[in-house]
């Protein structure tokens, strides 16, 4: 399928919000991992709760980081999931600045944060790289 541009560019793709009543129970979670788990066993398509339970891990070392890495991996192929489902096409724009795109856009940059930990340093650049061609006037543009 052609991938057609407006005369402004490539689109801005925007997830949609998820419910008041879950991202409430994440905020209750707060960095405990039982209770992030609870969150995505709830909806597992629940990307800041990816992004929150691989926060969470990083948080323990090494093996930590695996864990974490294992999680954002997760988030991440999900939210691509979710960004295809919502009309992108490999190409176009997912902005920091609208919210519901946060938990994929958190899932990237922890997924290529831990790669770097881990040594795996071409898919730390490769996670770089994408997050700024989704935004390049996100947070990780500094």
């Amino acid at each position: 399928m052609d991938v057609h541009f407006s005369p402004e560019g490539p689109p801005d793709i925007v997830l949609p919000e998820v419910e008041a009543a879950l991202a409430s129970r994440l905020e209750e979670a707060r960095g405990d991992r039982d209770q992030l788990a609870v969150v995505i066993a709830e909806d597992p398509t629940f990307l800041a709760a990816w992004a929150a339970l691989g926060d969470a891990a990083a948080d323990a070392g090494t093996s930590g980081a695996v864990e974490a890495y294992a999680y954002y991996r997760v988030g991440y192929h999900r939210g691509l999931d979710a960004l295809r489902k919502n009309g992108w096409k490999g190409s176009g724009f997912v902005r920091w600045s609208a919210e519901p795109n946060r938990g994929f856009l958190r899932c990237l940059e922890g997924l290529g944060r831990m790669a770097e930990v881990l040594g795996e340093d071409h898919e730390a650049t490769r996670c770089g790289e994408f997050l700024r061609q989704l935004d390049p006037s996100g947070p990780w543009s500094n």
